[in-house]
């Protein structure tokens, strides 16, 4: 895979933390001022994971999934972009919903990375697990609970970001698996 890419990945991980703190820090003004600046993140994190995936479909079992997850999040970035004084008010049901869908798609593909070796796939497993409680959590009361919810979904946001490091740490098993196939496979071809 492209060193860019994946320098790409990174810098989505590490922006999707930096929200979360931010979420966390300054949970309701968050849910005001940052609109339009979710809406973004949001936007780039969609297209850096459809940029990865269609460059490392061959890599990857069952990328749809991820296809799924970063249109969505596409569609999501846009929809905060256009409209940030509603979102503004809607943040908590809109982030509780994404955090609850990447939630499941996460813990869904760590056993993708524990089926090729990845001996901190239980780690990715608990974080998309926690990630979509948080969702849910999130979901349950989201007028009264404005202040805290914020909170709970910087939590969650923070947990994707370093579940999305952590998966770009794993993808070096997946490039060796698919070199020892390639190799095994030519060695069966001769």
């Amino acid at each position: 895979m492209r060193k860019s890419i994946k320098l790409f990945m990174c810098l989505t991980g590490i922006l999707l933390i930096i929200l979360g703190l931010i979420f966390v820090f300054k949970p309701i003004e968050s849910l005001f001022s940052i609109a339009w600046l979710l809406g973004l993140i949001t936007l780039l994190s969609g297209i850096s994971e459809l940029v990865f995936v269609l460059n490392a479909q061959h890599l990857i079992p069952n990328s749809g999934t991820r296809v799924l997850s970063s249109v969505f999040q596409i569609v999501l970035g846009c929809f905060l972009l256009a409209h940030t004084g509603l979102v503004a008010a809607s943040l908590p049901i809109i982030f509780g919903i994404w955090i609850l869908v990447e939630g499941i798609i996460v813990a869904v593909k760590s056993f993708d990375y524990k089926q090729v070796g990845y001996g901190a796939w239980w780690c990715i497993l608990i974080l998309g697990i926690l990630t979509a409680i948080i969702g849910v959590i999130g979901l349950m009361n989201p007028a009264s609970l404005a202040g805290t919810l914020g909170i709970f979904l910087g939590i969650g946001i923070i947990a994707d970001g370093i579940s999305f490091l952590m998966l770009l740490s794993g993808i070096k098993k997946f490039e060796k698996k698919v070199g020892e196939v390639k190799k095994n496979f030519m060695a069966d071809a001769q």
